[in-house]
Order: C-alpha cells, then sequence, then structure tokens
C-alpha cells in the first residue's frame, strides 16, 4: 500500500466526512455536558460555555472538526483553503497529538469518568487524535513541509497559553492543574508551559521526520514483476 495515498478501500469524502461528524459530535456531547454539570451548581449557560472554551482540548478539536469538514466537504473559500493547506493540517496534527500526550499522561489520574463523561472523554483525548493522525497520514499531501514553519506552528498553542493566563488572572481559574498560578505561582508555571512547548516541538519534529521518510517512499521507483 502507498502510504500517500487514501485508505484502501473506503471513498475518501465518506470516511472523511464520518471523521468530521464524529468530531463535531464529541464537541456537541462535551457542551451539553458542560452546561449541565455547571448549571447544577446554580451558574449560568453562558458560565458553561465560558468554562468550555477554556480548554485547549475542546479549541484544538475545534481545529480538528473544522479541518476534517473543509476536506471533505472540499470547501474552496478562504476559511477552506487556509484549512486544507499541509502547513497547517500538520500543525493541528502536531497540537492533538499533544494533548493525547498531555492528558494521558498527566490528567487522566485525576477523575474518573463514568458514562457519557467517559464516551466525551475517550472521544476528545483518544479517538480524534488518532483519527486524524491517521488523517495526517494517508491524505495530507507532504511535499510543501519544511522545519522553517515551525516557529508559525507554535503561535498558536503559545497563543493559548497567553489566552489561559490572561483568563486566569482575571477570573482566578485555570483550566489545568499545572497553569494554576493561583496553587504554583508563575516561576513554576512558565517551567511547566515551557515543558509542554518542548513536547510540541518535539512532536512537531516528528511528523516532520516521518513526512520526509514518506515523501522518499513515494519517490523510490516501483519494481517490475
Amino acid at each position: 500500500m502507498n502510504p500517500s495515498s487514501p485508505l484502501p478501500n473506503l471513498p475518501r469524502s465518506p470516511l472523511l466526512a464520518a471523521a468530521a461528524l464524529l468530531g463535531w459530535f464529541a464537541l456537541a456531547l462535551q457542551l451539553w455536558l458542560s452546561i449541565r454539570m455547571t448549571t447544577a451548581d446554580g451558574r449560568s449557560v453562558i458560565s458553561a460555555v465560558w468554562i468550555y472554551l477554556g480548554f485547549f482540548t475542546v479549541l484544538t478539536n475545534l481545529l480538528v472538526a473544522t479541518a476534517l469538514s473543509a476536506d471533505a466537504l472540499g470547501m474552496d473559500d478562504r476559511l477552506g483553503r487556509f484549512f486544507r493547506r499541509p502547513g497547517v493540517t500538520t500543525a493541528i496534527a502536531a497540537n492533538i497529538a499533544v494533548v493525547m500526550l498531555t492528558y494521558n499522561t498527566l490528567l487522566r489520574q485525576l477523575w474518573q469518568p463514568q458514562g457519557w463523561n467517559l464516551v466525551a472523554d475517550l472521544l476528545l483525548h483518544d479517538v480524534m487524535p488518532a483519527v486524524f493522525l491517521l488523517f495526517w497520514w494517508f491524505a495530507v499531501p507532504k511535499d510543501t513541509l519544511r522545519l522553517r514553519q515551525l516557529g508559525g506552528w507554535l503561535l498558536y498553542p503559545l497563543g493559548y497559553l497567553l489566552y489561559a493566563l490572561i483568563r486566569g488572572a482575571v477570573t482566578r481559574w485555570y483550566p489545568y492543574p499545572f497553569l494554576d498560578v493561583n496553587t504554583l505561582g508563575y516561576p513554576s508555571v512558565w517551567l511547566n508551559a515551557a515543558g509542554v512547548a518542548l513536547v510540541f516541538i518535539v512532536m512537531a519534529l516528528l511528523l516532520l521526520g516521518l513526512a520526509h521518510l514518506q515523501r522518499r517512499g513515494s519517490k523510490r521507483p516501483s519494481i517490475a514483476r
């Protein structure tokens, strides 16, 4: 099987459409759960949405679902072309891989979700990252990917860090324990953030390396039999 081709025996558009729908379902499910939990505490729906949009997992899954939708629908407007660019797709792939890795190594043991909470948890942190990484490997062209793009890819996670810290400074609420300035203080939080940034850089370099190997493999002449 040529790894640069779509998945075998499955039409590309229906497969991507199913993946995109799964991503949107996971996000809608998590929003519903967040609203239910927040309103049960006597807070408003607006508060629930505000908290929901504070998580890197949610924001990155929104990018994942949008990118899958853009490709599945063949969107050719400005937004669609942006999300279908290989560099943008690779940046999203690196970020969703960091979501999966960080959650499973640092955060999963902090709670034991049940029922629909477990479904949303698995979809957002395990299933959709795996689905998007498979999409990246099989369906995203790699010819234009270069190391110099790495600096641009860092803008999103660094922007999220500033967003989370500014939100926290105003509301005193932080989405993740390793960003909790109230408990850890800024020196420890900056150190933790540097560690996560390093993980992102390593993941991005790994994807670039895999892209290079895929390009080399696709250029090898086939042997006649």
